[in-house]
């Protein structure tokens, strides 16, 4: 509510379980702010229980910081540094444990990947997107960019997958 923001929590629950029900291949993704003024402990739980529970694919979360002119820089009740920092160190943990997990299930699954580009740091690969738009890298030269392929997908590091073509051609990275 201090940032102008009307939902509950208990809405956005009810909204993203009518999601996961209604189409469980969705992705869902957030952004959450901490330490906005007048923030207390209470609503910081509030946010963590309600990411806990949504479980979303992925969240961009930051730091607020004080803006000269800013209606927020004014009010009163500014949320010490220190308090900010652990909350945040908390939210990304809990952020990148659920989506490491999210991530993790889709390892050992043969999907379709639309094949973009060379792969930068490896001219040996090819860099390509599953349709939630995670990135899949796997063996391959250009004239695949453009195709969309069956890829295993044959390790997830973190927020990228490691993969080889499903009719063996190519090789396993």
């Amino acid at each position: 509510k201090a940032m102008n923001r009307h939902g509950s929590a208990e809405h956005i629950r009810e909204i993203t379980d009518y999601i996961r029900r209604t189409a469980p291949d969705f992705i869902l993704r957030t952004t959450v702010i901490t330490g906005f003024p007048g923030e207390t402990e209470e609503d910081f739980e509030e946010t963590m229980d309600v990411v806990r529970k949504v479980r979303y694919d992925s969240a961009f979360t930051f730091i607020y910081s004080k803006r000269t002119g800013t209606p927020a820089a004014s009010m009163e009740e500014q949320v010490p540094e220190d308090v900010i920092k652990a909350r945040f160190d908390r939210l990304l943990k809990e952020v990148q444990k659920i989506s490491a997990e999210k991530a993790g299930a889709l390892t050992g699954q043969t999907l379709p990947v639309l094949i973009e580009e060379q792969n930068e740091q490896d001219a040996s690969l090819v860099t390509g997107r599953l349709s939630n738009n995670s990135v899949v890298h796997l063996p391959g030269t250009a004239d695949m960019i453009g195709k969309i392929l069956d890829v295993k997908l044959t390790e997830c590091r973190g927020f990228y997958y490691l993969g080889e073509r499903a009719d063996g051609k190519g090789q396993t990275v």
